[in-house]
């Protein structure tokens, strides 16, 4: 029986997922999945089987782009472990603690440190953790609270930055001048707008709901942040130099945001005379990371060790320190980049929703809303908000002419689903970058994040049947916006009658 391109290459992340919410084991969740997705690839033939998940995964481990993430990644981590031991995250704990006074400030403080690094979702997500744990930590805000907040000011704010990773990725997949397209979507993009909109009003008034009110109350009450055990190594165990300064990680941190904007433009042929938007657009992102991080770790040796912040057997202690901070999250990534293969390459999933999507004969109106329902369900299945967007973006530029404005919703709506999928998915390396940054475990982040993400859907097919229908951006606002704090009202009035 031949499974390919079917509603059965759907099957594996659905059962990978909801294995992981279930058990809370994310790692032999994701492996189920991809096993799941083996046998059906190779019609439950149990040596083609076994061949197929390891020649998927070499595969996926052989792409330049996803070693220079897991290099980058490690470089992180051995920045980290630097910054720990030098004392530069303590000084800057203890220098924070003084300027920010509540919780509410140490959250709104993260979200705006998470705006102002707009480049890249994977940079966001490991920097704004680095710097700000200590932060939030001291405050008693839990590790999952943490992750929402980073997650939720990575994509959410890089698929409206014009200048990051992200937009370059969208012009890409579009026809004609797919930067202006990109700019045109941005205040139809219901889905990044309204989570920067929440995130905003959960830090200023406090309210939680769901499994990350558990996580929040445990954290408030006894000051456990991860309401149990965290699968992460702790920063907290590495001895502190008393030496480190507020310098010593705020330099460090911006140089890293300075050098990897440099090196990804570099590597888009800026220092050729490519004007700076154009570079960005064809830049390398994984390579940017790898260089800009490397050039970050000497400058962190050369601020360190002249200084005798730290000695140069300490730094060295720091790298495989700094590596094992980030193996779990290596390990995630590996087995979610094998799943994602296996339903996009191998299983051909992607070809499945677009022959099912290309065969509908619905009003064009409605075509905003199913195009984000769809983009949400196919991000979420396999991980990649970035696939999502190279299979259904063409897709909506053949039904839509040039120019409608239809067609810059649809694709906006195909933007904002495929955020919506990749905060729901557990699979999905961002999210999996953000349970990084704040050291929290996976599967609570995910289990935490999870309604959140739901409300904000939510409003936004509101918001695309109002905008398909009208094709007005005011209305389409005010539609999604009643619709979301009208859910936020309701499960507010809620939690009080709880309580």
């Amino acid at each position: 029986m031949n499974f390919v391109g079917t509603f059965w290459s759907l099957v594996p992340p659905i059962i990978a997922i909801a294995l992981a919410l279930v058990t809370k084991e994310v790692y032999m969740s994701l492996f189920i999945g991809v096993l799941s997705a083996a046998l059906l690839y190779a019609n439950f033939s149990p040596v083609a089987t076994t061949e197929a998940i390891f020649e998927v995964m070499i595969s996926k481990l052989g792409d330049s782009w996803n070693i220079g993430i897991l290099i980058f990644l490690v470089f992180l981590g051995i920045m980290v472990a630097l910054m720990t031991r030098a004392g530069g995250s303590a000084a800057y704990g203890e220098w924070a603690n003084k300027k920010i006074k509540s919780r509410r400030g140490a959250m709104l403080s993260t979200f705006g440190l998470g705006a102002l690094i707009f480049v890249d979702d994977y940079f966001n997500c490991l920097t704004v953790g680095s710097v700000m744990r200590p932060v939030t930590d001291r405050y008693n805000i839990s590790r999952a609270k943490l992750a929402y907040l980073i997650d939720s000011t990575a994509a959410p704010i890089c698929i409206i930055a014009p200048i990051s990773s992200w937009a370059a990725a969208v012009s890409g997949y579009t026809s004609g001048d797919g930067f202006a397209l990109f700019l045109q979507t941005i205040p139809f993009n219901l889905y990044a707008l309204l989570t920067i909109i929440m995130v905003v009003y959960m830090a200023v008034t406090g309210f939680d709901f769901g499994p990350m009110k558990k996580f929040e109350d445990n954290a408030k009450a006894t000051g456990d942040l991860h309401s149990g055990s965290s699968s992460y190594h702790s920063e907290r165990e590495l001895p502190v130099s008393g030496k480190g300064k507020v310098i010593d990680l705020v330099l460090p941190v911006i140089f890293l945001i300075v050098s990897c904007i440099t090196c990804m433009v570099y590597t888009g042929g800026f220092f050729d005379g490519v004007d700076f938007i154009t570079a960005f657009a064809n830049c390398d992102a994984s390579m940017g990371l790898v260089l800009g991080s490397f050039a970050s770790l000497v400058f962190t040796f050369i601020l360190y060790i002249p200084r005798k912040v730290i000695s140069f057997k300490e730094f060295a202690e720091c790298i495989p320190e700094g590596f094992q901070m980030m193996v779990s999250a290596i390990i995630i990534l590996i087995l979610a980049w094998t799943l994602g293969g296996f339903c996009s390459d191998m299983l051909c999933a992607g070809e499945f929703v677009a022959g099912a999507l290309e065969g509908t004969t619905i009003s064009l109106g409605i075509f905003p809303v199913v195009l984000f329902l769809i983009a949400t369900g196919l991000a979420t299945a396999t991980g990649t908000s970035w696939g999502t967007f190279s299979i259904l973006i063409p897709i909506a530029t053949e039904i839509f002419a040039e120019g409608s404005p239809l067609l810059v919703i649809a694709i906006a709506a195909i933007l904002a689903g495929a955020v919506c999928g990749d905060h729901i998915s557990p699979i999905s390396d961002t999210t999996i970058m953000a349970s990084a940054g704040a050291q929290c475990n996976h599967v609570n982040h995910v289990s935490t994040q999870m309604p959140y993400s739901m409300v904000v859907a939510m409003a936004c097919v509101v918001g695309y049947m109002v905008a398909g229908f009208t094709s007005n951006w005011v209305f389409t606002m005010v539609s999604a916006l009643a619709t979301l704090f009208g859910i936020l009202t309701y499960l507010k009035s809620k939690e009080k009658n709880k309580g």
